[in-house]
Parts: C-alpha cells; sequence; structure tokens
C-alpha cells in the first residue's frame, strides 16, 4: 500500500496529470492542425485520382503548333488556358493563371504580415494587412470565375463530337465543355476541373467569410480586450493551407 501511495502521490504535477498543452500549442490551433490534415487527405485524394485518369488516357506526343482539340487525346493545358481577359485572339499560354496563383500568393505574405503584427499587439497594422489580404482572396475569385466563363464557353473553333444525341449517332461541333462532354478533351478532364478547381474556390470562399470576421473583430477591438491575436493566427493557418493546396492544383492541371 505504501508504495503505490508514494507512485500515485509523485504522478502529481507531472506530465499524466492533465493541465497542459500538448507541443506547448493551444486548444484551438491544434484543433486547426487536425482540421487541416484531414483536409489536406481529401486534397490528395482529389488530385491522385485526376493524375490516374490523366495518365490512363492517351497523350498527344506532336509537336503543340499541329495540336488541335480532340476527344481522343487528354488536351494540353497551354492551348486550354491561353485566353487573358480584354486581349481577345492573343495566345498568351498561361500567363491569366499565372496572375491568378501571383494574386494567391501575394495574399499569404499578406496574411503573414497580419500575424507578425497581432503578436506586436498592433491593431491598426492588423487592420491593414487582412484587408489586403480578403481583397486578395475575392481578387482570386473575380479570376477564378472569369476562367470557368471561359472555360464553360469554349473557343470560337470548337471542336467536332460524335454521339448519341437525342437517341441517334451524330456528328457535331460542340463548344465550350459541361461535366457530360467537352471540346477540349475526354469528359473526365471537364468534370474534374470544375471539382477540384471549385472544391479549392469553395475553400477560398469561406476563407475570405473568416477573415472578414476577424477584421471586423480587430476593428471593433475583441482581441486587444482578450490579450492577444492568436485568432488571426488561426485564420492565416487556414489561408496558408488553401494558398498550398492551390500550388499543387496548379501544377498537376496547368503544367502536366
Amino acid at each position: 500500500m505504501s508504495s503505490t501511495a508514494t507512485v500515485v502521490s509523485s504522478s502529481k504535477g507531472g506530465l499524466w496529470s492533465g493541465g497542459r498543452s500538448p507541443f506547448k500549442v493551444s486548444y484551438g490551433k491544434l484543433m486547426m492542425w487536425f482540421f487541416l490534415l484531414s483536409d489536406a487527405f481529401t486534397f490528395s485524394a482529389l488530385l491522385v485520382t485526376y493524375g490516374l485518369i490523366r495518365y490512363s488516357n492517351p497523350a498527344y506526343e506532336g509537336s503543340p503548333e499541329a495540336f488541335s482539340f480532340s476527344q481522343e487525346y487528354w488536351p494540353i493545358p497551354e492551348k486550354v488556358f491561353e485566353a487573358v481577359p480584354f486581349l481577345h485572339g492573343v495566345s498568351a499560354p498561361l500567363v491569366f493563371v499565372g496572375i491568378m496563383t501571383f494574386i494567391l500568393i501575394l495574399s499569404s505574405v499578406t496574411m503573414v504580415l497580419a500575424v507578425e503584427a497581432g503578436h506586436r499587439m498592433d491593431r491598426k497594422a492588423v487592420e491593414k494587412w487582412m484587408l489586403w489580404t480578403i481583397l486578395g482572396g475575392i481578387a482570386f475569385l473575380g479570376c477564378q470565375a472569369w476562367e470557368w466563363s471561359h472555360f464553360i464557353h469554349g473557343t470560337q473553333e470548337g471542336s467536332i463530337i460524335t454521339g448519341l444525341f437525342n437517341g441517334e449517332w451524330e456528328t457535331i461541333t460542340f463548344f465550350g465543355a459541361n461535366l457530360s462532354m467537352n471540346q477540349y478533351g475526354p469528359p473526365p478532364f471537364a468534370a474534374l476541373f470544375f471539382f477540384i478547381t471549385g472544391f479549392h474556390g469553395t475553400h477560398v470562399l469561406s476563407g475570405v467569410v473568416l477573415n472578414f470576421i476577424i477584421f471586423y473583430n480587430v476593428v471593433v477591438g475583441t482581441y486587444d480586450k482578450r490579450g492577444h491575436y492568436e485568432m488571426v493566427e488561426k485564420v492565416g493557418l487556414y489561408w496558408h493551407f488553401v494558398d498550398l493546396v492551390w500550388v499543387f492544383v496548379f501544377t498537376f492541371f496547368y503544367l502536366i
């Protein structure tokens, strides 16, 4: 009995007694990391699926200049994403997508500056950098909306598609893309594009909403009353995750 009592008493205040944050991280930040980890698994599964379907379809092996959209070959990204707003008829492969990527990465930089200002308890600086982050997210969503619109409407040339239409086999010239067929290549290409980029866009939209809520709380002085700006740091983790995921989406869809 005495030895048992000794062991119990010695454990009080030890590592297993509770009341300590694991890894010296707050509960809120730890839960955010758990959520981001689970979300990373989801995006990984989607991108792996895209990669498997991408390489199960034949790829065009000729020169890019001679390539024309066909249901036979997986499309070349430089040919699909070559349009830029207000530059009608000008071929600028991946330029607009590069602008989108730059905007999102720049918003990640402004978020870092907001978190750093929060550590210094500088409310005005947090307001400024959070506002720039929100504007960056809105600009990215606007660019993605235009890209979707152009992708749906298609190019002037269109693509010749043979299929079962109204119960009869016909050969038609199809423009743009939808979930069942598209002018750019095999139907799974458009379906995966809409789903994966749309799923990421939903995350960006959620991030913009969260950033606006945090921005409002900063303006009214909520975090000054709490004595810390940890909420800015937590939403910053989410925003950086969204930016990192876009790097992988960009690589899979636009570069390979």
